[in-house]
């Protein structure tokens, strides 16, 4: 059991390092984006595969500000 535990932990702090990585608003960016797209989708009936590339271009473009700014 203990290993099953250190395993499932090991998979969890994968799986934050990876989706999350450096910066979270990119992460949350990317996943408001997807979100968006959904809410479009339903809403609207036509595809919204568009939004995402403007999310995360606004995500990067906010993420570099603070970076650059906190230097």
């Amino acid at each position: 059991m203990r290993r099953v535990l250190e395993l499932l932990r090991s998979f969890v702090v994968f799986l934050w390092d990876f989706i999350i990585g450096d910066d979270i608003v990119l992460a949350i960016g990317v996943a408001v984006g997807v979100i968006a797209i959904g809410l479009f989708n339903h809403a609207l009936h036509h595809s919204s595969w568009w939004i995402l590339p403007v999310v995360w271009v606004v995500a990067l473009s906010w993420s570099l500000f603070r970076a650059v700014r906190s230097t």
